[in-house]
């Protein structure tokens, strides 16, 4: 149905976004999508829009000066490529692990494709044994990717089919919803009820929804097709990849993608749960 600016999901989490003030180069994302890079713009932008929290994917190191956020922020402990050689693997397991005994570190998230390793690599399972340890999710980057460098045989969403079969008491998080590999991702959501998806980075910058909706038209359409198809709309989750889109366009753009009866647990439920944000309201 065409999105009603006075009709708008009453509550929102923002599953999935990048977080770092005075970064020129977040700063100039920001400035294309309309906002600013700082705390006070996202501050007000979330009361504005009705964001209730926000989960940052760590894209910078474990330590904890890298990751002090304000309260409307949680974090995932992010996992990269000099992580996971043999040289760094012990000290960074160890620094992973203080991580989640901080409050607002929510989850581990590994970045596959721009790590060179298949899901299930030995150097990957430690960070699946401690997701499990503590009860916390792993989120995947899953699908196309930012670097020409990255390898997408490695972001493929049929890779994390394996990972959640052979650790069925961790929660994992496909990321992007694996686009533009919707149908595998759809099926490895309806197989694998400990797989949920955030539908963050599906929009770059500024967007003028009605040119959009009729040039993308199709792709629009097979991401409802895709999302109905797994039946299971607790498995979703809004998020929104800042500083890469606008927010209030990114709203609308996912608010037309799923039915309005699904918006409360789309947009806040389904990440209040996955990401144990039980301070927030039920």
């Amino acid at each position: 149905m065409p999105y009603n600016p006075t009709n708008r999901p009453a509550r929102i989490i923002d599953a999935h976004l990048h977080f770092q003030p005075k970064n020129p180069h977040f700063d100039a994302i920001a400035h294309t999508a309309g906002h600013e890079n700082t705390v006070r713009h996202v501050e007000q932008t979330y009361r504005d829009l009705s964001i209730a929290h926000g989960v940052v994917m760590g894209n910078r190191e474990m330590t904890t000066e890298w990751h002090t956020y304000p309260p409307m922020l949680s974090f995932c402990a992010g996992i990269h490529q000099h992580a996971l050689d043999p040289g760094n693997s012990a000290a960074a397991l160890e620094a992973c692990e203080v991580q989640l005994t901080n409050p607002q570190c929510v989850g581990i998230k590994l970045y596959a494709g721009y790590c060179a390793l298949p899901l299930m690599d030995k150097a990957y399972i430690p960070y699946y044994e401690l997701a499990e340890r503590y009860s916390k999710p792993v989120a995947i980057h899953m699908g196309v990717t930012a670097s020409p460098y990255a390898l997408l045989k490695f972001c493929h969403p049929l890779l994390i089919d394996e990972a959640a079969v052979r650790f069925p008491s961790v929660q994992f998080v496909m990321c992007h919803f694996g686009n533009p590999w919707l149908m595998d991702a759809a099926a490895v959501l309806e197989k694998n009820d400990n797989v949920a998806a955030d539908l963050s980075g599906l929009l770059a910058g500024r967007v003028d929804l009605g040119e959009y909706r009729v040039r993308l038209h199709g792709y629009m359409d097979q991401l409802r097709t895709w999302i109905a198809y797994v039946e299971r709309y607790d498995a979703f989750m809004f998020g929104t990849d800042w500083p890469l889109v606008n927010l209030d366009e990114y709203i609308q753009f996912v608010s037309e993608l799923i039915p309005q009866e699904h918006w409360d647990a789309v947009f806040y439920g389904n990440a209040r749960r996955v990401y144990q944000l039980s301070d927030l309201p039920g």
